[in-house]
């Protein structure tokens, strides 16, 4: 069980890799069709929960450039905290007044606009871990639908096994790509979600994959030799920063490489941790890394597991 004496559990809040990413169409209301395969890394952020006897939600360690209103720790927070009070109502039960407070810290590793889902990833775990330890009761489907309202990435964590996606990311079902090493690197630039799938130079036309393709077949593919498997995110993103089309351009000539999500970090595959860090150590000067195994089973999952036990 991760609690200290103080009465603080402490969960992970780990990052995510896409290791492809295919814009398949784009829906009347502006979202867009998607086609990717999630993974995990061994790789998180920290945070820190305390219930207490108020109805308060308290961020302690607000980030930088966010307001807490717009942060989706909070936000997390306050929605399960609205879903878990009108679960009572339905159900004409009660729940002890000033009962469903908490104050939350959270020592970040992931970086913003990079592409490892960390906002989201923050939501899911939030979500995940109150719901054990306020008592809430609510279904992992559940729960991955209330973090959809917040984001389209919400519900993999929240799932928190390794999975093929459709939809807007929402529709998925679970894979067991190669839990290989990874080097994954950030370029000095943040790079916004909304900037890449609003640019007319983001191809949303690639042909969906046949249902055999997203079978758990996927252990047996090299999502890298094949050029059916790609990121078309990767395609706009490396035509307006030089940043990642350089990073990306150095790091192909020692191993298979591509970016994730709408980036900015982008990932090259290994099969040992040393071969990663080998070539961690010969990267330019400036670039942000680090070095993660990519899990199947999302390390947030265990430790629910152990402290409901």
């Amino acid at each position: 069980m991760n609690k200290n004496t103080n009465n603080v559990f402490k969960f992970p809040s780990p990052a995510k890799l896409n290791l492809f990413l295919h814009v398949v169409g784009q829906r009347k209301d502006g979202y867009h069709e998607l086609e990717t395969l999630f993974q995990f890394l061994d790789y998180s952020d920290t945070i820190e929960i305390e219930v207490t006897k108020d109805s308060d939600i308290e961020l302690l360690t607000p980030i930088d450039g966010v307001s807490n209103e717009d942060n989706l720790i909070v936000k997390s927070a306050l929605l399960l905290q609205k879903e878990i009070l009108q679960k009572k109502i339905l159900e004409k039960s009660t729940v002890p007044e000033n009962s469903l407070g908490a104050k939350i810290r959270i020592k970040k590793r992931l970086p913003m606009g990079g592409g490892l889902g960390g906002g989201s990833s923050n939501a899911a775990t939030i979500l995940v871990a109150l719901n054990s330890l306020w008592k809430c009761d609510f279904s992992t489907e559940q729960l991955a639908d209330f973090g959809l309202t917040l984001g389209a990435d919400v519900p993999i964590f929240v799932h928190g096994f390794s999975a093929f996606a459709r939809g807007i990311g929402e529709n998925l079902t679970a894979v067991q790509p190669k839990e290989s090493w990874y080097l994954v690197c950030k370029p000095k630039v943040s790079i916004s979600t909304a900037s890449v799938f609003t640019s007319s130079d983001l191809p949303r036309n690639t042909k969906k994959l046949a249902s055999e393709d997203f079978s758990k077949t996927y252990c047996d593919k090299d999502l890298f030799k094949d050029e059916k498997y790609h990121n078309d995110c990767q395609t706009m993103v490396i035509k307006h920063y030089d940043e990642v089309a350089n990073l990306l351009a150095w790091l192909i000539e020692y191993a298979p490489s591509r970016m994730t999500g709408t980036g900015a970090c982008v990932f090259s595959r290994f099969i040992s941790e040393k071969e990663a860090c080998d070539l961690q150590n010969k990267l330019p000067s400036g670039i942000e890394s680090f070095v993660a195994r990519g899990l199947n089973k999302s390390p947030l999952i265990s430790v629910i597991e152990s402290l409901d036990k």
